[in-house]
């Protein structure tokens, strides 16, 4: 029996027309939504220029605020996850989004305070904000999981997640000239407003499968019968194993496949990671680009890794309904791309500032191709605790948002020269590779022990 089979309990719904596509709805609504909480995270970058000379603020402080969200976000990833397995989904996810929206919008009033005050409400409301997205990813992987059988798991993983890329080609520039045409201020409170708006969405068009009013019988059975858990937030019967134990995530670190998933999101998260931290500063630093020009050329990473996400996905999912077995179909573009994002060091042997843009997107593309951790877990994690499971990989994937700009600071620091920190990015892709190929073995969905 499929894991995610109906129950008889399953609501019937007219199937005269067909199989309904209710869960394209639903994957666009998880791409829109993580478009914004990308947007709602880069906030404080785009205005902080700004900020910094309104409130005082020097380089040291402002790197304190920058660094409030990423320890919260990591920190929370379990207990979000916890809460997404005890309470379902929908609620808690629109529970974060309303309170990332609300401490986005507190973020417009700190002009009202200078100095150190300053500096303390704005590392507050920057941790906050990280608690509040803890469950977002998690959530997103735990909604795919739940609505799509995994010949469409890469596609539709693929796309919320390529929504990071997004994000950056749309909503930079957009939050750039608010900041200049009204100020600040207005940033936080145009983008948090939207997320307010969203949450509304959100309620009314986001259900599990067997809830959901718009989706018929015909399309939760194609969903069950391809391993959706269309059952995920149903209560459970009342002799079933309690799910969301911590005892679990011990199981899952002694899991062999699990920590290679571990270890291989780690490593591509480290080339996210030096694409929003130290790129433009390569730019500018490196290769002589003018802060104008860099800003420019920082977002065509961007968009060739929004492509490649896309292709990623599709190909995976073809590869499946070819024949092929899960296993091959999710490791050959994770490796082939990790694999092509080693071009990035070949920017070491050249001059030509087109050149480094092409391999640095070219790097960027095959990041995205291979940037299908999530579509992993929805196929891998177990059924019981899947919010869990999400929030642990998350966790392990986002530690790279701490260590790696540390790590490339101290290296370029110590050598004076980015050479040895795009071998370092690179050597994290090569790793992930071999993670997948050498410890993660067959990809299936894992058993827990009760």
């Amino acid at each position: 029996m499929p894991d995610g089979t109906a129950t008889a309990a399953m609501p019937i719904r007219p199937t005269t027309s067909g199989k309904t596509n209710v869960r394209w709805l639903i994957v666009a609504m998880l791409f829109v939504v993580t478009t914004v909480n990308y947007a709602d995270r880069a906030t404080i970058s785009i205005a902080g220029p700004v900020i910094s000379k309104d409130l005082g603020l020097n380089a040291a402080q402002m790197g304190l605020i920058f660094s409030a969200f990423g320890w919260a976000y990591v920190i929370a990833q379990l207990p979000g996850g916890w809460l997404l397995d005890r309470y379902g989904s929908k609620m808690v996810y629109a529970g974060s989004l309303a309170l990332w929206s609300l401490f986005t919008i507190a973020q417009g009033f700190v002009g009202f305070v200078t100095g150190g005050l300053a500096v303390v409400v704005l590392f507050g409301l920057r941790f906050l904000l990280g608690v509040a997205e803890s469950p977002s990813f998690p959530g997103n992987g735990r909604v795919v999981a739940a609505w799509f059988p995994r010949q469409e798991r890469a596609t539709a993983s693929a796309i919320f997640n390529s929504a990071q890329y997004f994000a950056t080609v749309i909503f930079a520039p957009l939050m750039g000239w608010i900041t200049f045409s009204f100020g600040w201020p207005w940033v936080f409170g145009v983008m948090g407003g939207l997320g307010i708006i969203l949450t509304v969405a959100w309620l009314r068009l986001v259900y599990s499968p067997v809830d959901h009013p718009m989706a018929n019988r015909a399309e939760v059975e194609y969903i069950a019968a391809g391993g959706g858990l269309v059952n995920m937030d149903q209560p459970a019967p009342k002799d079933a194993a309690a799910g969301s134990e911590w005892s679990f995530i011990g199981q899952m670190f002694r899991n062999r496949m699990m920590v290679g998933i571990f270890i291989g999101q780690y490593c591509i998260n480290a080339i996210t990671y030096f694409f929003i931290t130290w790129f433009p500063v390569y730019l500018v630093q490196a290769r002589g680009m003018s802060i104008l020009k860099a800003g420019f050329v920082a977002s065509l990473p961007a968009i060739c890794g929004f492509l490649g996400g896309i292709l990623g996905g599709i190909f995976s999912d073809w590869m499946l309904r070819r024949g092929w077995s899960l296993t091959v179909a999710r490791k050959t573009p994770i490796v082939g791309g990790m694999l092509l994002s080693m071009a990035m060091i070949a920017c070491n042997y050249t001059d030509l500032q087109w050149v480094v843009v092409a391999l640095m997107a070219l790097a960027f593309f095959g990041k995205g191709i291979g940037a299908l951790g999530w579509a992993v877990m929805s196929d891998a994690a177990p059924r019981e605790i899947t919010g869990l499971a999400n929030g642990v990989f998350n966790m392990c994937g986002n530690v790279s948002s701490i260590t790696t700009p540390i790590v490339i600071g101290e290296i370029i620091q110590v050598t004076g020269s980015f050479n040895d920190a795009l071998v370092f990015v690179g050597a994290n892709a090569l790793l992930a590779a071999v993670s997948y190929l050498l410890i993660v073995g067959e990809i299936k969905r894992m058993v827990l022990v009760k």
